[in-house]
């Protein structure tokens, strides 16, 4: 059966490419075996370009190591390198009102703060999932303490998060809703709380005043009730964005059984997630689209970044898992067959970044504090798992 072989294939290509070239290049070049953590911000070859440590990059790092780690194989050097960063996180990375900074210098002294709860989401799914790599259920329980906080910075946001806009804009953002569905899923299968599954819930409820069938799209910000803001940053359409919601709520479904409303939504944002985002012309998903087809104000509108690619390989294995819909799967065959031809840099290792709209490279630094090892190794260990269990059941 051609779609098996196809899988498999994918499948043992997805874990060599993590095991032989994403993780050796990070525990070489970035982990920081002085200080504890991890360095995101390195040039092509791996050497660093500067110390500053990001701290969505703390918790992100350590997540992928102990989910390599309960996934792939039980690499002692991946565990030690989780728990070296979430020693770093708790040692430097909160601050005295319980909110985790942004950026730290190469010791921990802090650099910046942001409104953002991000930091305190990537952490928190840290040690939810070093808890099961380690067996120690007391991270399980720091992750739904943190979890909690989480849950309070943003019911007070006035005080922990004041808003980017005055009073005169009115609005919401999208991003917090999705991460939070993710962020409690993930401590979930580690520690049983009512209020997990009541987050997942006000989310999922939540995300449909972002979805618009009359653009067939969901927005990145709405009115506190869902209102259409027509403006520049009203209209934005973040495809890989989107794709990576659609796959959360695939994985939360697949979790209640296939619940089919619950499966019915997230296949009607990937779908109009990949009819906005897959670029006819060049290939690759593109970085941002405006509702009425008007100009986007991004100045990296029309470049493919690493991470929405990422997504969209997730998405389509679980639509496909959701569906049976070979549909699916010829868009995973193109998403991840243009991914592996234009992003790995067969000369230094890793990927690069940032392309432009044709595919060609606009700037080789394998990281930044934006990008670092999470999404590509977080998409390998996914898929590696979601292409085994489609073929176990197409055996």
């Amino acid at each position: 059966m051609y779609w098996k072989k196809y899988l498999t294939e994918w499948s043992e290509k997805y874990r060599k490419d993590l095991v032989e070239n994403i993780m050796p290049f990070w525990l070489k070049n970035g982990l920081d075996r002085i200080n504890g953590g991890v360095y995101t911000c390195l040039n092509r070859d791996g050497s660093l370009m500067d110390t500053t440590k990001s701290v969505w990059f703390q918790g992100r790092f350590a997540f992928v190591c102990s989910f390599a780690y309960n996934t792939i194989e039980k690499n002692q050097e991946w565990l030690d390198a989780a728990k070296s960063t979430i020693d770093f996180i708790e040692n430097h990375c909160f601050d005295k009102d319980g909110r985790m900074y942004f950026e730290v210098m190469a010791d921990g002294t802090p650099l910046r703060k942001r409104r953002y709860v991000f930091s305190e989401t990537f952490a928190a799914i840290a040690m939810a999932e070093y808890a099961k790599a380690s067996g120690d259920k007391t991270y399980a329980e720091k992750a739904l303490k943190l979890f909690m906080d989480i849950r309070r910075f943003v019911a007070n946001a006035e005080e922990y998060m004041p808003s980017k806009y005055l009073d005169t804009l009115q609005a919401k953002g999208h991003s917090l809703v999705m991460i939070l569905i993710n962020t409690a899923s993930r401590i979930r299968e580690v520690i049983d709380n009512p209020i997990l599954n009541q987050q997942i819930d006000e989310s999922i409820e939540s995300l449909k005043d972002f979805m618009k069938p009359e653009f067939n799209a969901l927005l990145e910000m709405v009115g506190p009730n869902g209102e259409f803001i027509d403006t520049c940053n009203g209209r934005v359409i973040n495809p890989g964005h989107c794709i990576e919601t659609a796959w959360f709520l695939l994985e939360e479904a697949k979790h209640r059984n296939w619940d089919k409303d619950l499966t019915n939504q997230a296949l009607q944002i990937l779908d109009w997630s990949w009819e906005w985002g897959w670029d006819k012309q060049y290939g690759g998903i593109i970085n941002f689209r405006d509702c009425r087809n008007l100009p986007p104000q991004d100045y990296s509108q029309d470049m493919k970044f690493w991470w929405p690619q990422t997504e969209a390989i997730i998405a389509t294995l679980y639509a496909y898992e959701a569906t049976g819909d070979e549909k699916y799967l010829i868009w995973h065959k193109q998403i991840s067959e243009w991914t592996y031809s234009h992003f790995p840099d067969e000369e230094f290792g890793e990927w690069y970044g940032y392309l432009h709209r044709d595919g060609t490279v606009a700037q080789p630094a394998k990281g930044n504090i934006f990008k670092g090892p999470f999404h590509i190794p977080r998409m390998m260990i996914k898929s590696y798992d979601l292409c085994n269990i489609i073929v176990e059941r197409l055996t």
